[in-house]
């Protein structure tokens, strides 16, 4: 792979924040032939424009690959676009190009999503919602920083692409691990903490004793002796229900619901 001289380098790093911002517009036009591919163009149209001037033909050439099906993380994306400007601007090989892009959106996609969608925000909108429904405003203060900053790692990942070329992919890969399993951990802890204060179960049944005392499975068995123990008891079922046997999360909600339903007809729950 040629490496791209100083002298010879056309985008400044203005120019790759502004496209770490443009890398927003990625599923501006999303649709269910080309995915994200509008937008991929069109946030790397004004630095394609810079590197090829008048060399229309390259451009062309440029533009058409990118309008080609693209599906990846809008957060990562800016790594991918930073990537292929410094292959543009160092005249690579015109099917390295787009090689490297159909081998690295796919793979990014599956990075992004285990960071954020699955490990990062599900557990901030955790401790989020549980400081709101306090009342406290910490709550949406949290949650709003957090995406607001990871919103502005768009840049950061847009220079590591466009900086350290195809070498960065083994970073980024190496670091997710890291994150990913740290998060993981925190994430753990935090719902197991968790389950005490969102799944509540309050048995009703009462056993009497004689006619003016009778003693509350609830309130004189299973909060004296074993506080807490239903909801964690169910948790585990749902667990043992999902790992194990595979069923799907839809149907243990709904069964959820209808038990929660006719126990408490019954008078149980």
């Amino acid at each position: 792979m040629t490496i791209v001289k100083e002298s010879n380098k056309v985008l400044t790093k203005k120019d790759i924040t502004k496209l770490g911002l443009l890398s927003s517009f990625l599923q501006a036009s999303f649709n269910y032939e080309r995915m994200q591919a509008g937008g991929f163009t069109v946030a790397q149209l004004p630095f394609l424009k810079k590197i090829y001037k008048d060399d229309k033909k390259g451009l062309s050439e440029a533009m058409k690959d990118n309008l080609e099906f693209i599906n990846t993380h809008p957060n990562l994306v800016g790594f991918l676009m930073g990537l292929l400007l410094s292959l543009e601007e160092g005249k690579e090989d015109r099917n390295l190009i787009k090689g490297l892009k159909v081998a690295l959106f796919g793979p990014l996609a599956g990075i992004g999503d285990a960071i954020f969608w699955f490990t990062i925000l599900p557990i901030v909108a955790g401790i989020s919602a549980s400081f709101a429904e306090q009342g406290s405003i910490l709550g949406p203060i949290i949650f709003f920083s957090v995406y607001l900053t990871i919103f502005a790692f768009r840049i950061v990942w847009t220079h590591l692409g466009y900086n350290l070329g195809v070498k960065a992919i083994e970073k980024i890969k190496t670091s997710s691990q890291t994150i990913s399993k740290a998060a993981t951990i925190l994430g753990v802890t935090v719902i197991g903490g968790l389950i005490a204060s969102y799944v509540h179960i309050n048995i009703l049944t009462e056993i009497a004793i004689n006619a003016e005392h009778s003693v509350s499975l609830q309130t004189d068995f299973f909060d004296k002796i074993f506080p807490n123990i239903l909801p964690m008891a169910y948790t585990l079922l749902m667990f043992y229900f999902l790992k194990k046997k595979k069923v799907s999360p839809v149907v243990l909600i709904l069964g959820t619901f209808i038990m929660a339903i006719v126990m408490s007809l019954l008078g149980v729950l």
